[in-house]
């Protein structure tokens, strides 16, 4: 009997009795209580969070910063209860503690009373990070605390984003501030360039104006030295004048104490005896002329009558001198002719001097009348003119004095101007390396102002001048700098269409695993009847790869129209499905029919190992080394890998792998079948008394 006919007396034994139909129908929904069960149990856990029950205490205070209320803690509530991530309970700091322990609450989150005032606290001095408080019970749920950390990530990157806002919002304004007073630095530093310039021409020509003080403060030193020097001598030269005039004082005042009140009275005879002098000497210039002529004579004639006078005395009076009354007289007359003749002798003595030169004496003579005449003239005021000369020598006198001290405090005082006039020097000359020092350093001032002045410039145009526009789009960029720009090529819509790939091969598996329970892995009347060894290994097989077909396609209905999963390539991933079904009925076959009842057990155990290889839920290298190890040699790990491409779509390349590795295993377990069947058809004792039975 051919190998199809046999199936389908397999299959058509099961329409026999009401029992054998609800076997069958049993085998057929099988498959939904792992897929679609499982799958709809959690189709979309996370589009329903917001059903958890979430404690939210928020004993935030509030803050102010730059001026400005700041209420962060209000803002994140207001933000979560609009998100409606889970369901919030805004509660007390006890009662969300109360809930969480007892189950009311899966977790809270808690704004802390400083939470405000450690976010403002960044534009302070003592910037202070604020904390969300989260409190979890893993004994409420585990998983429900692996979702909320992701979600309160969310919550606390967006609060963190919002308070970096305001903080660099502070930053880009003070860029703006700092752009301003940099430019006004950079103006002002120009118009330091410029005071600088002049400083330093001045400081130049200062320097020059002290190099010509120097060497006038030389000059002037030598000159003062010099002057000291004719100090010095003023000072003993006036001294001696003050001594003579002293003694001349002394001497005036003598003598007009005693001659001032002899011209006071007789100053008329004086006048008058200066007119007599000025009369005779106009009397002698007028008779110059006849007394030069007659005066050799007169004088011979004078000598001559003082002989006889002396004869005619010696002659009468020599014997009786002091009894002859004339003789007294003789001797007078006598004197008299001899100094008459002494005055002539004079006179000749004279006229013989002036060399006869007549003009000369006559001018002399004029010099006398004029000098007389003057002092007739003067004559009735001498007394008054003599006492104020001698008042002009007293005054003179003192004056000399004045002059000498004077004389001598500028000696002192030169002495002290040279010692000063040196230092004067010295110091200018110091003064001169100093500002030649300073005409120096002013170059290098002027020339570091002008870089100074260019980088200012330079720095005001680096330094950032936002508009309101700018700085809130430039603070938007900078307060979350990086966007996670997410391309999800071939996004899964919900949670259950992510893990069909795992759970649908899981089903099949289960619904072959069940099948060979009711429907025997060879056929006992091929067996019985000594058919081919392939010819039974395909009867038995068959029948469960029939079966399968139906679990697929009654699965992939369910989970389609019932449940909502869409496939990118529906008819592919039912067509793949046919050969899994077909494949895992062929491995399950090949197990029951070698080792009989154990080998239900080693289906079981297969079926843990391939879905804990197959990474079906975690990638697989995140499993310990021995999941890695038999990953790629277990059929469920080729399943997984096909349908997620099939469903959620991607390149078809691992599901041309997946079908040939299950047209390898098919194969092979088709092929080890057949072997045991040729082993069933030899009867031995342990087939007659089996050890173990299910």
């Amino acid at each position: 009997m051919r190998s199809p006919r046999l199936a389908a007396l397999e299959l058509r034994r099961f329409g026999r009795g009401r029992l054998p139909r609800a076997a069958l129908v049993a085998l057929l929904v099988l498959p939904l209580l792992y897929g679609a069960l499982y799958l709809w149990s959690f189709w979309d856990p996370y589009g329903r969070l917001d059903r958890v029950p979430v404690a939210l205490v928020n004993d935030d205070k509030g803050a102010t910063a730059s001026g400005e209320r700041l209420t962060a803690g209000d803002d994140i509530v207001a933000g979560l209860k609009d998100s409606r991530t889970f369901d919030w309970h805004e509660v007390s700091a006890a009662e969300a503690r109360r809930g969480v322990e007892n189950g009311t609450y899966y977790l809270s989150l808690t704004m802390p009373a400083d939470f405000s005032a450690r976010i403002a606290s960044s534009a302070g001095d003592t910037p202070e990070t604020g904390a969300l408080q989260v409190r979890t019970n893993d004994a409420n749920n585990y998983i429900v605390g692996q979702i909320s950390r992701t979600v309160f990530n969310e919550v606390r990157s967006a609060a963190s984003t919002k308070a970096s806002r305001s903080f660099l919002d502070r930053i880009f304004i003070s860029f703006a501030d700092i752009h301003g007073q940099t430019v006004k630095a950079a103006e002002g530093a120009d118009t330091l360039t410029g005071g600088i310039g002049k400083a330093e021409k001045g400081s130049k020509d200062l320097a020059d104006g002290l190099k010509d003080a120097k060497t006038g403060s030389g000059k002037l030193a030598k000159g003062i030295k010099k002057l000291d020097t004719g100090a010095g001598t003023l000072a003993e030269g006036s001294q001696q004048v003050a001594d003579g005039t002293q003694t001349l004082a002394d001497q005036v005042d003598g003598v007009y104490a005693e001659v001032g009140p002899y011209l006071a009275k007789n100053e008329k005879t004086i006048g008058d005896t200066a007119r007599l002098v000025a009369d005779s000497a106009q009397t002698v210039r007028d008779n110059l002329g006849v007394l030069v002529k007659t005066a050799p004579a007169a004088a011979k004639t004078a000598h001559a009558a003082a002989g006889t006078l002396d004869e005619v005395y010696a002659a009468r009076c020599s014997a009786e001198p002091l009894t002859d009354p004339v003789c007294p007289d003789l001797k007078k007359a006598g004197d008299a002719a001899d100094d008459v003749a002494a005055v002539a002798d004079d006179l000749n003595t004279l006229i013989a001097d002036q060399n006869g030169d007549l003009k000369t004496l006559d001018a002399n003579l004029g010099t006398l009348q004029t000098q007389a005449q003057a002092l007739a003239d003067r004559a009735p005021r001498l007394s008054e003119d003599v006492a104020d000369a001698v008042a002009k020598i007293d005054k003179l006198n003192e004056g000399a004095a004045r002059v000498a001290a004077g004389a001598a405090k500028l000696h002192t005082g030169l002495g002290t101007a040279t010692t000063g006039a040196t230092s004067l020097d010295a110091g200018i000359g110091r003064l001169k390396t100093g500002a030649y020092d300073l005409s120096g350093g002013m170059y290098k001032l002027a020339d570091g102002s002008s870089t100074l002045a260019g980088g200012l410039h330079d720095g005001a145009a680096k330094i950032p001048d936002y508009d309101e526009q700018d700085r809130d789009q430039r603070t938007g960029v900078m307060s979350d700098p990086v966007q996670l720009a997410s391309q999800d090529l071939h996004k899964a819509p919900n949670y259950g269409t992510g893990f069909a790939p795992y759970f649908i091969p899981l089903s099949l598996w289960v619904g072959a695993m069940v099948a060979y329970m009711l429907i025997q892995p060879l056929n006992r009347r091929a067996l019985a009847a000594g058919s081919a060894a392939w010819r039974i290994a395909l009867a038995g097989w068959l029948p469960v790869v029939a079966v399968g077909v139906l679990q697929t396609a009654a699965l992939m209905a369910v989970l389609h129209w019932a449940i909502g999963l869409q496939m990118v390539h529906a008819a592919g991933t039912v067509g793949f499905l046919f050969l899994v079904a077909a494949c895992f009925a062929a491995i399950v076959q090949w197990l029951n029919a070698r080792f009989g009842a154990a080998g239900r057990i080693l289906v079981l155990a297969l079926l843990m190992l391939q879905l804990t290889s197959a990474g079906g839920t975690y990638p697989v290298q995140t499993s310990p080394g021995f999941f890695d190890a038999i990953h790629p040699f277990l059929p469920m790990s080729y399943v997984v890998a096909a349908l997620r491409r099939l469903i959620t779509g991607g390149g078809l390349g691992p599901v041309w792998q997946a079908c040939a590795v299950l047209v390898a295993f098919t194969a092979g377990a088709l092929a080890l079948t057949a072997v045991s069947a040729r082993r069933r058809q030899v009867w031995t004792l342990d087939r007659l008394h089996p050890e173990l039975s299910l």
